[in-house]
């Protein structure tokens, strides 16, 4: 069952010109971005809580990408707050983020070619987990969880794309997040790969995490999710769960195509 929205919705609103921050959760408030004097975010606000799958989602060009990569880190707004838990955290760089909870992966391949699995997953719990003991406890229990027990000294590089999938996601939760950032998790795959997709932001639902998914497979996306932020041309056009996206007049116009069902 999808989470409660209301209170969600009415915190993604600046209201007489303060900003209205939830918290709790990851927030962004009156988002700005310009890229060669062409505004690409004008006032964006959106928010994740934990225990919720949330899309961010438009036609190319509508700056879902610049959005998300604020969101991480990678880029800096020219205007605009994030927070998390009420916190203001846009000036910190990417890896105070994660190490406040936010991880990321990536649409690229990014373990590490070089090491076995269980030494992908080790890397990351040396960094959090100072006793020896509990980093072993921690990768052992992490690829139980994903099904990789059988891969622990497998070479990275050998892994299918769905087990490097399994592999990348144990290792951003050896960090301990409460939020992921999922780009472009659907690309180019098929169709059994969708349903781990969907199994997989599941399973990450039920541990507590709050999802934020970019995805250009509108259809799959909004399969997997509980609601979303449409947008079009740097300003968020619509909030909602994805009936209502559907059959939201102007969603259909200018990004789903009149004919578009689920």
């Amino acid at each position: 069952m999808a989470p409660d929205i209301s209170d969600v919705s009415k915190d993604t609103q600046s209201l007489h010109g303060h900003e209205v921050i939830p918290p709790t959760g990851l927030a962004v408030r009156d988002l700005g971005k310009t890229f060669k004097g062409r505004p690409v975010l004008r006032d964006v606000n959106l928010a994740v809580q934990r225990g919720e799958a949330v899309g961010l989602l438009g036609p190319n060009g509508a700056g879902k990408t610049t959005s998300f990569y604020c969101v991480t880190g990678l880029i800096s707004p020219d205007h605009g707050r994030i927070y998390l838990d009420g916190e203001d955290i846009t000036a910190l760089p990417m890896y105070r983020r994660a190490r406040l909870g936010i991880g990321y992966l990536p649409q690229e391949a990014s373990i590490f070619r070089g090491m076995t699995v269980e030494g992908n997953i080790r890397a990351v719990a040396e960094i959090v987990e100072a006793d020896k003991a509990k980093q072993e406890e921690l990768v052992d229990a992490l690829l139980h969880e994903f099904s990789i027990d059988h891969l622990r000294k497998s070479p990275a590089l050998a892994l299918s794309g769905g087990e490097r999938r399994r592999c990348e996601i144990a290792r951003a939760l050896a960090s301990r997040p409460s939020f992921i950032l999922l780009d472009e998790p659907l690309a180019g795959i098929d169709p059994i790969a969708v349903g781990e997709i969907r199994e997989m932001v599941s399973h990450l639902k039920d541990r507590g995490l709050g999802v934020l998914i970019t995805d250009h497979n509108v259809r799959e996306t909004l399969d997997i999710i509980d609601r979303a932020y449409i947008l079009h041309e740097g300003i968020v056009l619509m909030e909602g769960q994805p009936s209502e996206i559907v059959a939201h007049e102007g969603v259909r116009r200018v990004y789903l195509g009149e004919r578009f069902s689920l």
